[in-house]
């Protein structure tokens, strides 16, 4: 540190034949960038020779980042008749409609805390809240309180049921023997999500497609389809740029 501009550029040249995907380097480079900032070096990245990579390698790989496919609402029904009455299932059928109803990114789900889950009756009907602690959007972990409905509150309600009393992470990893471990980690939902569409039997294709974010993807893509507008899908999605949002719902 700090590295030399033509580092980058190997850098650059390497990762462009290495499979990765333009959106996939940008995030790279971003993150290297950061590092220069943080210590207060010259930031290699704005050297005109990194410049000129990069765009050789957007000419190479294309600009667009590729777009997990969408968990909708009816491909959401298809894996919840895949779950059963097992711990297992009682936790995935959970998980499934939590995600749906609050559109958390995979690394807010697994954050979600047992003493952050707050009952409402309203009208006489009962429902659930959670504190969204920190995410993306929200560093300065001021938090957000996400509303369930009826159905996701009942799902969750019986999962929690049955966690042992000093669980403190809402959502855990369960081994071959079904016993609960502390926490899950964010990469086990994309294979959460995977194991149930082919349980499901969903095409090949759909089942390649599914990714821990898809679940976010699809219920943003419902909202539009059900004439939200976009001030209300970046609320209900924590979304601060409206680009990302169009990147989520372009291809329904």
């Amino acid at each position: 540190m700090p590295a030399e501009p033509y580092l980058f550029v190997q850098y650059i040249c390497k990762l462009t034949g290495s499979g990765r995907s333009s959106a996939g380097i940008r995030r790279a480079l971003c993150g290297l960038s950061a590092v220069h900032k943080l210590n207060r070096f010259e930031d290699p990245s704005k050297d005109p020779d990194v410049a000129l990579e990069m765009r050789r390698m957007h000419r190479k790989l294309g600009r667009s980042s590729k777009q997990a496919g969408g968990i909708n609402a009816d491909t959401l029904e298809k894996l919840i008749l895949a779950t059963d009455n097992s711990v297992r299932g009682i936790r995935d059928r959970a998980l499934l409609l939590v995600a749906y109803d609050t559109l958390c990114r995979r690394s807010e789900l697994v954050s979600l805390q047992v003493k952050d889950v707050k009952t409402i009756i309203k009208n006489g009907i009962e429902t659930s809240s959670i504190l969204l602690r920190k995410s993306k959007t929200d560093q300065d972990s001021t938090g957000k309180w996400l509303h369930l409905t009826q159905r996701a509150h009942i799902a969750l309600v019986e999962w929690i049921k049955g966690l042992p009393e000093n669980q403190k992470l809402l959502f855990c990893g369960l081994n071959r023997s079904l016993d609960v471990s502390p926490q899950i980690g964010a990469g086990q939902i994309n294979r959460i999500y995977k194991r149930l569409a082919k349980k499901a039997e969903l095409d090949e294709l759909v089942i390649k497609g599914i990714s821990g974010h898809s679940m976010r993807v699809g219920a943003a893509q419902d909202l539009l389809n059900s004439g939200a507008s976009m001030p209300i899908i970046m609320q209900r999605g924590r979304w601060s740029k409206t680009d990302t949002v169009m990147r989520y719902v372009e291809h329904i």
